[in-house]
């Protein structure tokens, strides 16, 4: 009974101890006095922030990276932003009213090149110019398919002045005809007058 006392009376004793030593407040800075035992401590805290700015510099240069990429990224952006900027800004209602132009304008240029070709033959006949030129044959020829119904429309005795009224009524409505055909041209196309 005697060593049965005597190992509670140290347990209880260790036990106290180990209670005891969990309530004493112990200092977690190192201090002056305390050399060794600061010293794995210190050097702990020193790694800490080495391997912090040894991890810091390659996280430094992937956020530099990132950066970068982001910065090329942005600007692959800000190009395809332009270019959809470019091609949305492509105006076709002005390219659909250029072309109606365009066009108006061939039929317009169409109408007087058979009026002059009309208005030539006149000038041809009346000023009495050579038969056998080439030039002179092939406006009397043009004229004649140009003239449609006109040529023989009226009948004086004189050829130079039916010549000059059936080919001069013809040339005119070759101008009248071009330019209405543009007006409309135009009107359909949204154009304008």
């Amino acid at each position: 009974m005697g060593e049965h006392t005597e190992k509670n009376a140290q347990g209880s004793a260790g036990g106290g101890a180990e209670t005891e030593a969990p309530q004493v407040h112990q200092p977690s800075v190192p201090t002056a006095t305390s050399g060794d035992s600061g010293a794995p401590e210190a050097n702990a805290s020193a790694g800490a922030p080495e391997a912090g700015s040894a991890n810091g510099t390659p996280g430094g240069a992937d956020a530099a990276g990132a950066a970068a990429g982001g910065s090329s990224g942005s600007t692959r952006g800000s190009r395809r932003a332009q270019r959809e900027k470019k091609e949305s800004s492509v105006d076709w209602t002005a390219i659909r009213e250029r072309g109606v132009g365009l066009l108006a304008g061939i039929v317009r240029w169409v109408g007087l090149a058979f009026a002059m070709i009309l208005v030539l033959h006149v000038i041809f006949v009346i000023g009495e110019a050579n038969t056998e030129n080439g030039i002179v044959q092939w406006v009397a020829d043009s004229s004649e398919n140009l003239a449609i119904g006109f040529h023989d429309l009226f009948q004086p005795e004189d050829p130079k002045l039916l010549v000059l009224i059936n080919y001069g009524i013809a040339a005119i409505f070759w101008l009248v005809v071009s330019s209405i055909v543009a007006k409309v041209i135009r009107r359909v196309g949204g154009a304008g007058a």
